[in-house]
């Protein structure tokens, strides 16, 4: 019976200790998770709508978890303040213009806090100090936009559809122009009448040329003509002596 009892105590004294090592070891685990052993630092950043950020998210910083969320308070009916939790390694890295967003683990993951990277020339923000922040992108807008952009191609491919149905029928200025047969011949004799039109022009300007009334016009002309192009050929050449001479005197 004595051995019976000594054996019952002997396990029940291992079942307790495993019980008590278990524990320390969950809360050891938890304990790192969420900050609470060894130094840390407190950062705060206000937003609009935290997007289903909760206390005990994880604030990661070039992509490494770097601390918690510690509280979440409504400030008025615009503002939400956020307060984390840092390791205090990081703190030196953290500069005065880093900023704060919320984005998710994955696609449709758990919400999160990320610290952006400040300028490196910048002091060290301090402990207990507010950062500026961006206003998270909310998915349901997203998927909005989808929807009106997907609405408004449905709209402009039915547009087009029915733009081509006329066509292909012959409705509409497009569709008579493209199917009936003497509208395209009109359209063949008007532009040859413009060539022609335009040769006759060419023709009447030459004979204009050649009359002695107007000879001295187009003369003059003409004139007018070469000392435009000798005046801008004097230019060019003024300019490039003006380049070359300052090309010479930077090589010295």
């Amino acid at each position: 019976m004595t051995t019976t009892s000594n054996a019952y105590k002997i396990k029940l004294g291992i079942f307790v200790s495993l019980g008590i090592l278990i524990l320390f070891l969950i809360i050891f685990f938890i304990g790192t998770n969420q900050n609470l052993f060894g130094s840390k630092f407190r950062i705060k950043t206000n937003f609009n709508n935290v997007s289903g950020l909760q206390i005990g998210s994880q604030v990661r910083f070039s992509g490494i978890s770097v601390g918690t969320i510690e509280n979440i308070v409504i400030v008025n009916d615009s503002t939400v303040n956020v307060e984390a939790v840092m390791d205090m390694d990081v703190k030196k890295f953290i500069k005065t213009d880093s900023k704060a967003s919320i984005a998710s683990e994955g696609v449709i993951g758990n919400k999160i806090l990320i610290i952006s990277q400040g300028n490196t020339k910048l002091p060290e923000i301090k402990d207990g100090a507010i950062i500026a922040s961006f206003e998270p992108v909310e998915f349901d807008d997203i998927l909005t936009s989808i929807k009106v952009t997907a609405d408004n191609a449905e709209i402009i491919t039915g547009e087009l559809a029915l733009l081509l149905n006329n066509i292909n029928n012959g409705e509409g200025t497009i569709g008579k122009l493209m199917n009936d047969e003497q509208m395209a011949k009109d359209l063949d004799k008007t532009m040859e009448n413009l060539r022609n039109s335009s040769k006759g022009l060419s023709e009447n300007m030459e004979a204009a040329k050649s009359n002695f009334l107007l000879r001295g016009y187009f003369k003059k002309k003409e004139k007018e003509k070469e000392k435009e192009a000798e005046r801008l050929k004097k230019e060019t050449e003024k300019l490039q002596k003006e380049a070359k001479r300052q090309a010479e005197k930077a090589s010295k």
